[in-house]
Formats: structure tokens, C-alpha cells, sequence
């Protein structure tokens, strides 16, 4: 038997997973990461945890097989997390700057005058999410960075970058198109690094990585590593790559993704969609020379509020409990969570520090907090879902859905209720990792798109239940609390 490996570096784990070649999971290892939070609103990786995990994740799950039996590996990565490593050494100088960091809000205030002509480039609106802005921190603020520079030893890379930089020995600094149109720094539409966005970041391009196809020859995983070389055929970002293990291919098709935040895009095919509702314009992927455009929406915050119950407050000790306190009760009492621990994504794009609870009474217990918490997923999820109706002017009828909260069942039966809309979760949950897997495949040549397509296979369709009006009055709520958090009250 022959495999497909699959790398997928995320915010919360690093894991491994090995694939039949025709996409079925056989093993998988997966190791946590530490999240650091230095300063409010800043939030790091160390650099080395996510190399070392990523070395022994991939050892355990080929330990039983023969290397060479491995066909090819997959990449896929938390996007926009920033690095940056001095070439001649191999070392990171500073921390990982993860996506959800907000150290550079107010550099991006500062740059307003550009916000539309880097809207019009990337697709993306100006904030500290992306790499850009990250970057320009990252060089004002290492030391001796500009003896570097002029040493031509400095090395930028978003998570995909870095892995391959290592894992073929320093043989190959590039990245694939769907991380490139991540750091603010990449033309969408002529796809090429732009000087007029390298100028306003005051970036050098000199020390940005080559950008490939998604399903482009990444050079081979060196043999020292693991016995045997491995040839790296496929990279995308982690929402992409989801995209194309669900099956998402086609025009009108959209998935979400509800892990450690969340994350939905649309397929508008070979057309990028501007939006007028803060949705971002992005690369779905690039696949046998053919350019495949998204509109994405994003929550900051899913499987971290879970986590934040579990963690912090500790009235869970499981994130499966979530699932019998929301049923516990039959309905959410008044009670609503906005959880802007680091501000809002899509389609608000707020900046606001601190997340608010309200309606809480004498009564009020443990299970609120956990309905508040799912139920808020649901609500940011439908504020998206109408925004990208309204700018593709394609109507959603089915949300296929993955990531850990996929496995909550209450949650995604409140979900299809509250959207009128019908959720379909696949039988394999893990659709990241499969999706750079079969992207691999693609780039191999031992699997097309077509069969992509054709094999996504349905676990469990839940359909909308609840009557409509009661619906938006939960919603109308959601929409009151948001104003409330707004106003900072």
C-alpha cells in the first residue's frame, strides 16, 4: 500500500496524518502548542515547538510504514502567523507573531490613506490580522536587523514557508499563492509581490520566499530527517485546504471551518468578488494553472471560547460538555455572549479589547455560559453568511462544516435553524488535512479535482428545525448585545 502524509501546522496543535491515496485517514498524531501572551493583545509561538512538534508528529504516524512507500506530503498551516530567521544560522530571531495578534493596530491607523488601494491589490482590508503589518514590527524591532539585511541573511516566511525551508534543508524558500495572498503584500489579480505594497510596509522584497502553485513541486523533505526523501506536491493555507477537502470546488459552494476561530468561504471560481461588507477577497487556490477565487469571512473566536469555559473560567472539563448544558436548557434565557477578547472579525472588523456578557440573572448558571458561548459561534457565523449572499449574489442553501466544533451536533442543529439553511458535516472531520493531502495527490498526478469532488462523502445533515420567528428574535438579540459591545458599554 502506498500513502499520502499530511503536515497541518494549526494555532492550537501541531498534527501529522497519513492517507491512503485515495484519501482515506489511517493514522494520525497530533501534539499541542503553547500559545504565549506577553502583553495584552499580543499573541506568540515559539518558533521551535512548532518544528520539533512537527518532526515528531510525522514520526509517529510513518513509524509503522516504510517510508518510501510514502507517495508525497501535503502542507497546511494557520495562515498570516509571522517568522522571520537569519539564513546562514536557520534560526528564528524573534517569536512567531500568531494571526490573532493586535500589537500593530495602531501602525495600521497610521496607514489609512492606503486602505483602498490595498483593498483593490489584496482583497484584504488594512489590519493587523495579516502578515504585512506583523513584518514591518518584526524589522523595526529585532537588533541588528539591517546587518542582516545587508548580509542578504534575513528570511521571511508564513508557517507553510518556514516548514518547508526546514524540512528541505534550506533547499527551497517559497510559498504556494493561498498564504501569499495572506500578507498584504501579494497582487491578487496581477499575482506577483507588489512594489507599491512593499514600499507602504516598507518591506524589502529581497527577503520574501518564491511563490508557487498550489499544486507546485515544493522540493523534496530531506532524507536525513526521516530515511527517505519525500517530495512536498501540495501547499495551501488551512482554510483552503479545507476548501478542496470538502469538496468545495465549484462555483457557489461554501464551507466552514469552526476550530480555533472560524472561518467560511465562498467559491466564486475564477471571478475575485469585491466586497461591501468586509468580507475579504482572497485565492481559494491555484491548481493545473487555473486561479480559483473565495470571499472569506472569519470569527476571531470558536474552539477558544470553549477552551476560555474550560480553562479559565473551569466550569467544563470537557469541550464535549458543552453539547448537554445547551440542551439542558430549552432556551438561552436572555442570556448572550460577545466574545471580543481581541475584537471582532468579519463582517465587523472591530478592534475592541474585552468580550461582554449580558442578561444574566440570580439563576443564571453554568449552562448559560456554555449555550452563550456556542450560540455566538451561530450568530457571527449568520452575520457572514448574509453579507456573502449579498455581495456574490449567489443564494447559500447547504454549509458543509468542519473543525473540532463540528463534532457539537446541538450546535450545528442551532446553526442550520438560525441560517434556514441546511449544515452537512462530512464523515471525515479532519477535511484540512485530507484537503492538502488530496492536493498533494493533484500535484503528484495520482488524483484530479474531479475525484475531490465526487468522493466527499456526507456524515450527517441537519436541517433547519426551529420556527423562523423565534429564530430572529434570538438573533435580534445577538444584534443588541453587539451594539452594547460596540459602545463599549
Amino acid at each position: 500500500m502506498h500513502y499520502l502524509l499530511a503536515i497541518d501546522q494549526g494555532t492550537s496543535s501541531t498534527r501529522a496524518m497519513l492517507f491512503t491515496k485515495t484519501g482515506e485517514l489511517v493514522k494520525m498524531s497530533q501534539h499541542q502548542l503553547t500559545q504565549f501572551y506577553p502583553h495584552p493583545g499580543w499573541v506568540e509561538h515559539d518558533p521551535e515547538e512548532i518544528w520539533q512538534t512537527t518532526l515528531l508528529s510525522i514520526r509517529e504516524v510513518i513509524a509503522s510504514i516504510p517510508v518510501n512507500k510514502i507517495i508525497t506530503c501535503g502542507i497546511t498551516n494557520q495562515r498570516e502567523t509571522t517568522l522571520i530567521w537569519d539564513k546562514q544560522t536557520n534560526k528564528c530571531l524573534a517569536p512567531a507573531i500568531v494571526w490573532q495578534d493586535r500589537r500593530t493596530s495602531e501602525y495600521c491607523l497610521s496607514l489609512a490613506k492606503y486602505a483602498p488601494v490595498i483593498q483593490a491589490k489584496t482583497g484584504l482590508l488594512l489590519d493587523p490580522y495579516f502578515s504585512a503589518s506583523k513584518l514591518h514590527w518584526l524589522l523595526k524591532n529585532i537588533p541588528n536587523v539591517d546587518v542582516l539585511l545587508a548580509q542578504n541573511r534575513l528570511g521571511f516566511g508564513t508557517i507553510d514557508s518556514f516548514l518547508i525551508y526546514r524540512l528541505t534543508a534550506a533547499a527551497s524558500h517559497l510559498t504556494d499563492i493561498t498564504n501569499a495572498s495572506r500578507t498584504q503584500l501579494f497582487n491578487i489579480h496581477t499575482q506577483q509581490w507588489d512594489d507599491e505594497l512593499l514600499d507602504i510596509f516598507a518591506i524589502p522584497k529581497k527577503i520574501l520566499p518564491e511563490v508557487c502553485a498550489s499544486d507546485a513541486n515544493f522540493g523534496n523533505i530531506n532524507k536525513d530527517f526521516f530515511g527517505s526523501e519525500i517530495p512536498i506536491n501540495g501547499v495551501a493555507g488551512d482554510q483552503q485546504a479545507a476548501m478542496i477537502g470538502q469538496g468545495c470546488v465549484e462555483n457557489g459552494m461554501v464551507k466552514a471551518t469552526f476550530g480555533t476561530g472560524g472561518f467560511l468561504m465562498l467559491n466564486t471560481d475564477i471571478n475575485p468578488v469585491e466586497s461591501k461588507h468586509k468580507l475579504l477577497t482572497t485565492i481559494a487556490y491555484k491548481i493545473g494553472g487555473k486561479t480559483i477565487y473565495g470571499l472569506e469571512g472569519s470569527l476571531y473566536q470558536a474552539g477558544t471560547t470553549v477552551k476560555w469555559l474550560r480553562d479559565e473560567l473551569k466550569i467544563i472539563t470537557t469541550s464535549s460538555e458543552t453539547k448537554d448544558l445547551a440542551e439542558s436548557l430549552t432556551s438561552n434565557e436572555g442570556v448572550y455572549f460577545v466574545p471580543s477578547f481581541t475584537g471582532l472579525g468579519a463582517p465587523h472588523w472591530l478592534s475592541i479589547k474585552g468580550a461582554l456578557i449580558i442578561g444574566l440573572s440570580r439563576t443564571s448558571n453554568r449552562a448559560h455560559f456554555a449555550r452563550a458561548a456556542l450560540e455566538s459561534v451561530c450568530y457571527q457565523t449568520r452575520d457572514i453568511l448574509v453579507a456573502m449572499g449579498i455581495d456574490s449574489n449567489i443564494p447559500i442553501s447547504i454549509l458543509r462544516v468542519d473543525g473540532g466544533m463540528a463534532a457539537n451536533n446541538w450546535m450545528l442543529q442551532f446553526l442550520a435553524s438560525l441560517c434556514g439553511i441546511e449544515v452537512a458535516r462530512p464523515n471525515c472531520i479532519e477535511t484540512t488535512a485530507q484537503g492538502a493531502a488530496m492536493l498533494a495527490a493533484i500535484g503528484n498526478g495520482v488524483m484530479d479535482l474531479e475525484y475531490v469532488s465526487k468522493h466527499w462523502v456526507c456524515d450527517e445533515q441537519f436541517k433547519p428545525l426551529a420556527n423562523m420567528t423565534k429564530m430572529d428574535e434570538y438573533y435580534n438579540g445577538w444584534l443588541q448585545a453587539l451594539d452594547m459591545a460596540k459602545a463599549g458599554v
